[in-house]
């Protein structure tokens, strides 16, 4: 099939010549004397590139490529005008076009600019239906109250570039979250960066967040780019950012502040545009007052806090995360006997869903294609089950009693405490209480 161009230009005989030789050459023209006429010929069918010229009788075309890339995403965009200024040019490009020639053209370089922006467009084409087609695992972190307002809030940050702190023990799932806002966000086409904090001293560190210069230091052979300009566009995520060392908190505060850096051993100052979120397991204040962190570095991160309560605080959330680590582990038809998923609930996971993952995926090799049996699951804690539940009945309703109980016990009968700890209301666990004495 011809590749479809449409040509937008306003004088007869420039117009003329284009269609005459492009034609010859293979392609399909389609002729626009003005904005509107293309805008029609654009609603009307589906075009493999544009030929825009700048000045035409109801516009500048220089105008209307952000609203034409904004609808066409896929479409090359080639501007040729009359008018050589190099500042057009840059301003043509920065809205979207994807070349700039200037009349008179010649038309075997036009050819050749026309072959490479087509297959520029195919690859554009191939990836926005990649982008649409491509399957996201719906996160999920539980189905408990505390768990909706979670989710609830994280909507709300991937709505907006304000920087945002998670908050929660290892294994929480604070570095899948992360990521989560970041594909949810208008970011999500540009790089997602992760730098571990606690993995790096602060030499090294710096030099992997802010990159350096050849010569820098002994070892720095050559350029490097850092982290920061990686992620420019994209969002930065600095897991256990209470690692951090107290001078590299000070040069990236700055960063922060101005969006301006400089590499290791360089003058020149470089700029990223970038989401920042941080994760820590610490209370950073208690940080604060031992002086291992900044003031200052901690408002300017603590500007939109999530925090992700612990696993044991709501076993009421395990079978559904149960049921989606098993599919993720490509297990999804494993069965699970009631004794197990009493098992699993009342275990009180002190690494949280990283451990509970580790404990199934063991356990699935274990069985070896069989239903899931308690015996799988040798390595967790027994001994933290009540005996009476464990003898009686095993359906959510027994579960549940018994964890309130031992969250009520856990807290010297304090329900405002037990209430927070189980991400519900006071009056739902009065409710509870009531419902216990009135059924002992």
């Amino acid at each position: 099939m011809n590749p479809k161009i449409l040509l937008i230009e306003d004088e007869e005989g420039t117009r003329f010549g284009f269609s005459r030789y492009l034609s010859k050459a293979g392609y399909f023209i389609k002729e626009s004397t003005c904005l509107s006429e293309a805008q029609e010929a654009l609603l009307s069918q589906r075009f493999d590139a544009v030929l825009l010229d700048l000045n035409l009788p109801d516009g500048n075309g220089l105008d209307w490529i952000t609203d034409l890339r904004g609808s066409y995403p896929d479409i090359p965009v080639i501007i040729i005008t009359a008018f050589g200024d190099i500042s057009v040019a840059v301003e043509a490009m920065r809205r979207g076009a994807d070349n700039f020639l200037t009349k008179p053209v010649n038309m075997d370089d036009l050819d050749v600019f026309l072959r490479k922006s087509l297959e520029l467009g195919i690859l554009r084409r191939r990836d926005l239906t990649f982008q649409r087609l491509e399957k996201k695992d719906h996160l999920s972190f539980g189905e408990s109250p505390a768990m909706k307002n979670i989710m609830n809030l994280a909507s709300l940050a991937a709505g907006n570039d304000s920087p945002v702190m998670l908050l929660g023990e290892t294994g929480a799932g604070k570095g899948v979250l992360a990521k989560w806002l970041h594909e949810n966000s208008a970011r999500s086409s540009a790089p997602f960066v992760e730098v571990n904090c606690s993995n790096l001293r602060d030499d090294l560190l710096a030099s992997e967040l802010f990159g350096h210069a050849k010569g820098a230091f002994t070892t720095a052979m050559r350029d490097r780019q850092g982290l920061i300009e990686v992620a420019d566009g994209g969002t930065l995520f600095l897991d256990e950012i209470s690692d951090m060392g107290m001078g590299v908190q000070a040069q990236f505060l700055k960063v922060i502040e101005e969006k301006h850096y400089r590499r290791l051993g360089e003058v020149k100052m470089r700029r990223s545009e970038f989401r920042l979120i941080c994760a820590t397991n610490r209370d950073i204040r208690e940080e604060i007052t031992l002086d291992r962190f900044r003031k200052d570095l901690y408002f300017r991160i603590h500007v939109f806090p999530i925090v992700i309560p612990p696993l044991r605080e709501r076993p009421e959330d395990i079978p559904g995360l149960v049921s989606y680590i098993l599919k993720n582990l490509d297990s999804p038809n494993v069965h699970i006997s009631p004794e197990v998923m009493q098992l699993l609930m009342l275990y009180p996971w002190p690494g949280n869903i990283r451990e509970l993952r580790n404990v199934l995926e063991r356990a699935i090799l274990l069985a070896r294609g069989q239903p899931l049996t308690v015996e799988h699951f040798s390595g967790l804690e027994a001994s933290r089950i009540p005996k009476e539940t464990v003898r009686g009945s095993c359906n959510l309703a027994d579960i549940q009693e018994a964890h309130l109980r031992t969250i009520i016990r856990r807290f010297d009968g304090d329900t405002r405490k037990a209430a927070e700890a189980l991400g519900v209301s006071r009056a739902t666990v009065y409710r509870k209480l009531k419902k216990l004495k009135d059924n002992p």
